[in-house]
């Protein structure tokens, strides 16, 4: 199962809706794929939403395991793994942008919020799997991010990345990767047009 932007935005709908019909209004913050999905074209689609709703933790799993049981979906469609992942900035202001509100504004069930672009970066990068770079799509959206946040050099990935996790947090592969990947930048910028 894959997510496009349309399936992404029909399921917050529907769980706007249910949400509201319950007389209350969940906020949900979305990162990965699925913000990624939402905020660029770039992105077709998404494997699942991850996604921070601790406040309102058991009210969304009710309402996203009736929604996943209405369409065949995996339970886990709308899942919390991404924790593990989250810099200690993530509560500043400004870290986080409301995307949309679910049905709608007037009767906002659901708020959903994606993180700034550089913070989507740094947390991409952290997690990076690792595989084979050229068929990695954690390597094709931090390339696409760091063409949107205007990123050059690997120095200045590193220090993004390091504005957001400490040192100890980041495993030697971020550094490889993103070597790999910034030598890629400078070979298509070397190119004549």
């Amino acid at each position: 199962m894959e997510f496009d932007r349309a399936t992404l935005l029909a399921a917050f709908g529907e769980l706007g809706r249910a949400a509201w019909a319950e007389g209350t209004t969940i906020e949900i913050a979305v990162y990965g794929g699925s913000a990624l999905t939402l905020i660029f074209d770039w992105r077709a689609a998404t494997k699942d939403v991850d996604g921070v709703f601790e406040g309102d933790r058991e009210i969304v799993r009710r309402l996203a395991g009736r929604i996943a049981e209405a369409h065949g979906w995996p339970a886990d469609w709308l899942n919390d793994g991404v924790k593990g992942f989250l810099s200690a900035r993530d509560n500043e202001v400004g870290m986080k942008l409301l995307s949309g509100e679910f049905p709608s504004a007037d009767e906002p069930g659901l708020r959903v919020f994606v993180p700034r672009q550089e913070y989507l970066f740094a947390m991409k990068c952290r997690a990076m799997r690792l595989g084979g770079v050229d068929e990695n799509r954690d390597i094709e959206d931090i390339r696409r991010l760091a063409d949107e946040i205007g990123l050059r050099s690997v120095e200045d990935a590193v220090a993004l990345v390091g504005s957001f996790y400490p040192r100890s947090q980041l495993q030697p592969k971020v550094q490889f990767g993103l070597e790999e990947i910034f030598s890629g930048v400078a070979e298509d910028e070397s190119k004549p047009a």
